[in-house]
């Protein structure tokens, strides 16, 4: 009768020890996305041709809690709409900080009367906007793909608070896997 018991109580130890090590790992990745890092993908045209529809991304939620955002970093944040309307996630180069004067002549953009070199890829569009000043507690985003892009320049200035983190890695498709 011992060893009838044994195979069945083996069993049910290694079913224990997968069940432990399934939850526990459940329970890391949840803390991981929550407080760390996430996956992202891009639902529209806005940043093409540095990011194509489809991809996914990385994205660090815990850099901006270490440092402040930087000028051409490629950010993630929470949409700057009315409060009647559901919230998404966007993604958008961060262009103008706090404090800064921006304007964009012949689709070139001006910092503090300056242009601003852009060596990232990116379709340009050939409008005017502004001059207007960034809020100390605002930036100013646009996307690569200009003529297509939502941004900051028909809704606004996007608040610290919505920033979500910066977007560090490409892992879908396969074939683009790669840093940004």
């Amino acid at each position: 009768m011992s060893q009838e018991t044994k195979p069945q109580g083996r069993l049910q130890h290694w079913i224990f020890d997968w069940t432990e090590t399934i939850v526990v790992a459940f329970i890391m990745a949840l803390v991981i996305r929550a407080f760390f890092i996430q996956v992202f993908w891009i639902p529209s045209s806005s940043m093409e041709p540095t990011l194509d529809i489809q991809d996914r991304l990385v994205v660090n939620k815990v850099t901006y809690h270490f440092r402040e955002p930087r000028r051409m970093e490629i950010v993630v944040f929470r949409q700057v709409a009315p409060e009647d309307m559901p919230k998404k996630d966007l993604i958008k180069r961060l262009i103008g900080l706090p404090g800064e004067t921006l304007e964009v002549r012949d689709g070139i953009v001006y910092i503090n009367g300056k242009s601003l070199e852009e060596k990232h890829p990116m379709n340009r569009d050939f409008s005017d906007f502004g001059p207007v000043k960034v809020p100390d507690d605002a930036y100013f985003v646009m996307g690569d793909n200009r003529p297509a892009s939502a941004d900051s320049r028909f809704w606004g200035f996007l608040p610290k608070k919505n920033l979500i983190g910066p977007a560090k890695m490409i892992i879908w498709p396969l074939n683009k896997i790669s840093l940004i």
